[in-house]
């Protein structure tokens, strides 16, 4: 399959500028940029469904450039529906660093920072060699801009459109680079350095958007409740993208392994083929996790991942090390205690229980465990010597109901 073929079958492609494209994406040797604004530390899974389309033209012959904006950064670029918290300087040069590192760790590819050409030019300099090429009509037309005109858009925000246009001229006169990549959301900023370039320098650029990725009710995937899930396995670990990409719903699940794995045409329809045999084993997800993580982390990460969630799901508590558990169980309700205590007192006076007869019921049915053994004994003392190295307990209420035990 020609690779504009496949990324149409994959899904990655929504906009593109000329149907000449099609052809020079077939060819290869094309340089090209994909980039990101300097907005945190790390990537979340968002970003990695765009930069993985570097990968995919890079293994086709052509030479990726991965731009983090330094200069953009501090502008903010427009959102939707309000302008964005300025960031401090400070904070701007943090992400810079981790972000930078990051892209080089994950893809290997040269990695360029706007800043570093964009900090000289002055005021007038902008306006004379940039400001005079773009018609502030043809600006208001962009559908970003036009979504903000009844709330009102601040010269700022109204100013990154040709901030990034310079971005694609500088590469471009510089780096050679004549194709842009980027999601739907920036087809306003991409398309705007594709007629700077023409209008500039008498020639012919071009770029193409990838649809954003969401789950079925629109909602972007990888985002619960404001939450990211972030590349760094720092901020997100890996049994944490595991569990996510685990639960991910048949609905979307061949739609992300088109998206976020390499697997071929043929692999995907034979796991596609299984999986809704025998929905309830979540063959495509598992594949979709293994994919993910395998790329982000390694395979030792991905076995770790799996370790943990089968551990956690049977309640073999003890085959787990400390660290193992604290990722495991990072968002359960933790408790600390100073001192040893009978264990009827550990689940009244922590509210595991509701009170002595609702925990003397459950003991009685044997529904409460410790590290995954079972235990009846209202006054068994609770103590460190049961502790995983010392330190934790996990107590089960029940099938689903965990409780973090620390002792401090």
């Amino acid at each position: 399959m020609k690779l504009f073929d496949e990324l149409k079958w994959r899904g990655l492609i929504k906009d593109i500028t000329s149907p000449e494209l099609e052809e020079k994406l077939n060819a290869g040797g094309m340089t090209f940029y994909i980039g990101t604004d300097p907005t945190a530390d790390s990537m979340h899974i968002g970003h990695l469904s765009s930069f993985l389309i570097s990968k995919r033209l890079a293994d086709a012959g052509h030479h990726p450039i991965l731009l983090i904006g330094g200069a953009t950064g501090r502008i903010g670029d427009p959102r939707p529906t309000s302008e964005r918290e300025m960031k401090s300087i400070e904070e701007i040069e943090k992400n810079i660093v981790g972000l930078t590192k990051q892209a080089k760790d994950l893809f290997g590819f040269e990695v360029v920072n706007n800043y570093d050409w964009s900090k000289d030019i002055n005021f007038m300099d902008f306006l004379r060699d940039y400001g005079k090429y773009f018609n502030v009509n043809y600006m208001l037309d962009k559908d970003i801009i036009r979504r903000r005109l009844e709330t009102g858009i601040t010269y700022t925000e109204f100013s990154y459109m040709i901030m990034q246009a310079l971005d694609f001229y500088h590469l471009y006169k510089t780096k050679g680079c004549t194709l842009q990549v980027a999601g739907s959301d920036q087809w306003g900023n991409i398309t705007a350095g594709v007629d700077l370039i023409r209008k500039k320098a008498g020639a012919e650029a071009y770029a193409f958007t990838m649809p954003l990725v969401t789950d079925s009710t629109g909602k972007k995937f990888g985002k619960s409740e404001g939450n990211a899930l972030w590349l760094d396995k720092n901020k997100t670990s890996s049994y944490e993208i595991y569990q996510f990409l685990i639960n991910a719903e048949d609905s979307k699940i061949i739609d992300y392994l088109k998206i976020y794995t390499f697997l071929s045409k043929e692999e995907i329809e034979r796991i596609e083929k299984e999986h809704f045999e025998k929905p309830e084993l979540r063959l495509a997800q598992k594949e979709l996790a293994k994919g993910v993580i395998t790329f982000l982390h390694g395979s030792e990460e991905y076995e770790k991942a799996v370790k943990i969630s089968e551990a956690l799901f049977s309640g073999n508590i003890k085959e787990l090390s400390l660290k193992d558990i604290k990722e495991g169980f990072k968002d359960v309700p933790t408790i600390e205690i100073k001192e040893e205590q009978t264990l009827i007192d550990l689940l009244v006076n922590n509210n595991i229980c509701s009170s002595r007869r609702e925990a003397r019921e459950f003991l009685n049915a044997g529904s409460i465990t410790i590290n995954g053994d079972k235990f009846t004994d209202e006054n068994m003392m609770i103590t460190k010597e049961i502790a995983i190295e010392k330190e934790v307990l996990v107590v089960r209420r029940g099938k689903k109901k965990n409780y973090l035990v620390k002792f401090i």
